[in-house]
């Protein structure tokens, strides 16, 4: 069996304490959520799953070839909701704007690791910030009345600088996420 991994861009300390915050905010709702902890909060680009430890250089040198093509970027965080819909809750998300260079990074991603056998997600990237998963309906009604005093939330801007390799370890106190590699995008400025 190999390593649970996923490429992602990691936040900064100051953006998940903010984000935090919210979420102490929206635990008060009593709902039957799994709220992600602030360490492990990140925008994932491409889940790998289980991954032979072979393959990590050549995912690697893939990843440095895509990040060495681009400029660094900006993108915001602002807003919330949930996937799939508000009568039945599964994810509970932050919104990203300005997304248009993770949405081309994430394509490109996408395709670089079908070239190394990993399956293509066939659904449409949607850029967001998991922070909860829904487990049942209990209290989704309060939930919904909370998120909606975040619709015009803003919670930061965010340069991205870098693209990481995670290794994803599942613990009875939950995940818990390892950086294997962090590859910096394009050209120091």
């Amino acid at each position: 069996m190999g390593l649970r991994c996923f490429i992602a861009l990691e936040l900064p300390e100051e953006l998940k304490k903010n984000i935090y915050v919210c979420i102490e905010k929206l635990k008060a709702a009593g709902a039957d959520v799994k709220w992600v902890r602030a360490e492990n909060l990140h925008l994932t680009l491409k889940f790998l799953g289980d991954t032979s430890e072979e393959l990590l250089k050549s995912i690697n040198e893939r990843l440095i070839s895509l990040a060495k093509a681009r400029d660094r970027f900006y993108f915001q965080v602002s807003g919330a909701g949930v996937f799939p819909n508000i009568k039945y809750p599964r994810v509970v998300w932050l919104g990203v704007h300005d997304s248009e260079e993770i949405i081309k990074l994430q394509h490109d991603i996408e395709e670089s690791m079908a070239g190394l056998g990993f399956k293509r997600d066939d659904k449409q990237f949607t850029p967001h910030l998991t922070i909860g998963r829904v487990r049942s309906l209990r209290n989704t009604d309060a939930l919904m009345k909370e998120l909606a005093t975040l619709k015009e939330v803003d919670f930061g801007k965010i340069e991205v600088i870098n693209i990481t390799l995670m290794k994803s370890e599942l613990k009875p106190g939950g995940a818990e996420h390892f950086k294997l590699s962090e590859i910096p995008i394009g050209k120091e400025r």
